[in-house]
């Protein structure tokens, strides 16, 4: 059955917390896996989750990196893994699953945001890449684990959706690269993403969502200069965040919530906000939210999957 974009109201908001979402909530003996979880919203859901009892898996590119993030959180190990390369992808999640352990929580936080044209694997374009290509191929290889945990997958979809459907005569920018419409583009592949891993993954136990986690300034925004904060309206004058936007312990609320609520059991594929479901877009007001209907479109879900298919090679649910 297929879950309509309408509020269930969850007595939760914009302004609750990762910690707030979790309360009451026992994760102990669950394996949650975070990409991206040492930076950022990624942190603050690792820390989230790991207060709350699970034991909490971060593949990371720079390994050292995430260690120090991560030293003072009970609870966590790093693994190396390179989401722009499908060898990595294939090398890490062959260790995991020779663990034998359940996956109960996949999240797919890590990602790249309006970042210089940039070209990986066979000539990809890296935010389809990264964003999309390289958690579709994780959660690909990671399905055996997935089925044994009975696992919730979210993936971190953006309110950027609004700026493009998939593009779906140039996917890769082969004739002109624009950094905002490749984030944009790859945001709406995240969506479309859950909505067509829920409906192949229902009958297995395994539940997708996306989430638009809110606007917050983390290190994703690491590509685009201070002075374009300001001329966007992310920041006042004098440097600090604008009204609308939230702390990273609000923004990794909703990704957490999706990923345990227990509001949510029998529903999935649907794009989340403010630690409910959203609903469909009335306007262009990104910091307003909701969802546009070519990130729910059914049909657009299976043609991407098909793409992604053909991309990566790799189909385990069909």
């Amino acid at each position: 059955m297929i879950t309509k974009q309408l509020r269930i109201g969850t007595g939760f908001g914009a302004h609750s917390t990762a910690e707030d979402v979790l309360s009451g909530i026992d994760l102990t003996g669950t394996t949650a896996l975070v990409t991206g979880g040492h930076s950022g919203l990624g942190l603050e859901t690792t820390r989230a989750l790991a207060r709350a009892g699970a034991q909490v898996v971060v593949p990371a590119r720079r390994p050292s990196a995430a260690e120090r993030a991560l030293r003072d959180i009970p609870g966590t190990e790093v693994h190396g893994l390179d989401l722009a390369d499908l060898e990595s992808v294939r090398s890490f999640c062959a260790r995991f699953l020779e663990s034998g352990r359940p996956l109960g929580i996949l999240i797919n936080g890590a990602g790249v945001m309006a970042c210089p044209e940039t070209r990986v694997g066979p000539g990809w374009e890296a935010h389809f890449a990264v964003n999309h290509l390289g958690h579709f191929a994780l959660v690909q290889r990671l399905l055996p684990a997935l089925e044994a945990g009975g696992a919730r997958v979210v993936s971190l979809a953006s309110a950027g959706h609004f700026l493009s459907d998939i593009r779906w005569d140039d996917i890769h920018f082969r004739t002109g690269y624009d950094r905002w419409l490749a984030y944009a583009q790859s945001k709406t592949a995240n969506a479309l993403f859950a909505l067509h891993l829920d409906r192949l993954g229902a009958d297995l136990g395994l539940r997708a969502f996306a989430v638009h986690p809110g606007s917050i300034l983390t290190p994703l925004q690491r590509h685009i200069p201070r002075e374009e904060w300001l001329a966007l309206g992310w920041v006042t004058p004098d440097g600090e965040p604008a009204d609308g936007f939230k702390t990273p312990g609000q923004g990794a609320a909703t990704a957490v919530w999706a990923a345990t609520s227990p509001l949510l059991d029998g529903h999935g594929g649907v794009y989340c906000q403010d630690c409910d479901i959203a609903e469909p877009a009335a306007t262009d007001d990104m910091l307003i939210g909701g969802v546009k209907p070519w990130a729910t479109d059914p049909g657009a879900a299976s043609r991407l999957w098909e793409l992604s298919s053909g991309l990566t090679g790799l189909n385990a649910l069909r």
